[in-house]
């Protein structure tokens, strides 16, 4: 059974005879103790605050059956780590004209190729550079203020908490609407048209944080952590 905040992406998993319904990660709509397994894949590093990425976490420690496990993987801050860079750094300069289009429907990638996405090159920071002050823990530049970076695609992360642009494809919004817009190379007279771009944010997290947050609740244990491609990744056991 999946689930997911999109009505849309809940949609094509119906189409595909899937179960799925829409619902929030804070609020799963699922009776506690019931689920042998559960998986979150690139979700909780949506969640703007420490606050929510726990209450997450916690929601879905709730789900499982005692003895039940949980696969949780996160975007990584560290996108070279053991002098080995990630596959989404690799690809840097091996993108092609369809990797700066996101498509709305779902891919279907493995596990160690999810990382920080296929999003468009955009521009590299909102405004300016904000105080150049260095967190303890990794390295990163938190936000001085109330603006956010915008990361650009296929680099290093240079803030934990960032925005990451999205391109919409083949939407039919009109170039006067309220949305920032840009024109995207291809192939196709469809693709030349005008797209709008979306900022997702992100939490990025440093080595041993996911972990740290896990295990902040007494009511799981830390099976395994692990890096993947770019990702921070942890293995529950519900005690």
């Amino acid at each position: 059974v999946g689930c997911d905040r999109s009505k849309n992406l809940v949609d094509i998993c119906g189409e595909k005879h899937f179960q799925a319904f829409v619902c929030d990660a804070l609020s799963v709509p699922i009776r506690s103790g019931s689920c042998d397994a559960c998986i979150s894949i690139a979700v909780i590093h949506h969640f703007s605050t420490p606050e929510r990425r726990l209450a997450t976490l916690r929601e879905l420690a709730r789900l499982l059956r005692p003895g039940g496990t949980a696969l949780i993987y996160v975007w990584a801050m560290e996108q070279e780590y053991k002098k080995q860079k990630s596959k989404y750094l690799k690809e840097k300069n091996g993108c092609k004209n369809k990797d700066k289009e996101m498509n709305t429907g779902p891919t279907q990638r493995p596990l160690s190729d999810i990382g920080p996405d296929d999003s468009s090159q955009d521009s590299a920071w909102s405004d300016q550079l904000l105080k150049d002050l260095k967190d303890e823990s990794c390295g990163a530049k938190p936000v001085a203020d109330f603006r956010l970076p915008v990361h650009t695609n296929r680099t290093s992360f240079h803030s934990q908490d960032l925005l990451v642009p999205w391109h919409l494809k083949g939407s039919t919004k009109k170039k006067e609407e309220n949305v920032d817009t840009v024109l995207v190379p291809g192939g196709s007279k469809e693709s030349q048209e005008l797209s709008p771009v979306f900022h997702r944010y992100y939490h990025v997290f440093c080595e041993g944080e996911l972990e740290a947050v896990c295990r902040s609740l007494d009511c799981v244990r830390v099976q395994k952590s692990y890096y993947d491609q770019g990702n921070w990744c942890v293995v529950l056991e519900k005690l």
